[in-house]
């Protein structure tokens, strides 16, 4: 198992997550996502599987639907009450458990699968969680992730907001490197074999125009929340920081707020 970070870390960190309201953003944004990883690793029943990073349960619950024993862990328990909520809506039972991508508290070779949604691509240190990753699949067990691409939407976003952002810690990465073939094969090595790697997009319908978008993401989506209270302070930055979220929305609407956010989709095998 990997050495836990600092504390203080892992707490601001899954203070940022509990900020605004993240549960929105899964279900009203970006509610197929989930979906669509489940289906192309082909979970079904049987199965144990373990969804790192899960939130809500966006691709947990989904699992669940096919029959799975499910396991939804996340650093930021307070954001299970609207997963088991859903989870009851639609009439299945997984377990919730917190947990640290980058230091996993289960067996070596203990889940069939092993799968996250734009979720494991934020732990700030991507070989440790990367390496848990691997440690907790089975020898021949199936890994799938969904992570934003650096040179997609969410990417370009999170490039906007960094000149605004506190520093981050010593030795962390930015999370779209998640979504880099190249970043993402050096990760994981040869511990995986049948790697593929599919460049995808999510269709976003949910935002009239650029505007609707930010203040959206301002309120309810985690890091846009926390860049927006480092600079509380700041009503110049503030409103640079409006005009360039709202015009990157803008400059991608492909008509009537239409819009596509690239994903990097990955399917591999654990090795023997």
């Amino acid at each position: 198992m990997t050495e836990s970070r600092p504390a203080d870390l892992k707490a601001r960190h899954r203070a940022m997550w509990a900020l605004g309201d993240y549960p929105a953003v899964a279900t009203e944004v970006i509610p197929g996502l989930g979906r669509r990883l489940i289906e192309v690793c082909r979970i079904g029943p049987g199965q144990r599987v373990l969804d790192i990073a899960a939130g809500s349960g966006n691709a947990a619950i989904p699992a669940a639907e096919t029959g799975a024993d499910v396991v939804a862990s996340d650093l930021t328990p307070e954001l299970f009450d609207a997963g088991r909520r859903l989870a009851a809506a639609r009439g299945v039972d997984l377990q919730w458990q917190e947990a640290d991508a980058e230091a996993l508290p289960y067996a070596d070779a203990e889940f069939d699968a092993v799968i996250s949604c734009v979720g494991i691509m934020f732990a700030p240190f991507h070989q440790a969680a990367a390496d848990e990753l691997v440690r907790v699949t089975k020898p021949g067990g199936t890994i799938g992730l969904i992570n934003w691409t650096p040179t997609g939407f969410i990417g370009q976003m999170f490039a906007t907001m960094k000149p605004f952002a506190p520093p981050p810690p010593t030795g962390a990465l930015p999370p779209p490197m998640w979504g880099d073939e190249t970043h993402v094969r050096s990760l994981l090595g040869d511990r995986v074999a049948d790697l593929e790697l599919r460049r995808e997009n999510a269709v976003i319908d949910r935002f009239a125009d650029g505007a609707e978008f930010r203040d959206f993401f301002k309120a309810y989506y985690g890091p846009t929340v926390a860049v927006y209270k480092a600079i509380a302070a700041e009503p110049d930055r503030i409103a640079r920081l409006d005009r360039e979220l709202a015009d990157l929305a803008s400059q991608h609407d492909l008509g009537n707020g239409r819009m596509e956010w690239e994903y990097l989709l990955v399917t591999a095998r654990r090795s023997a």
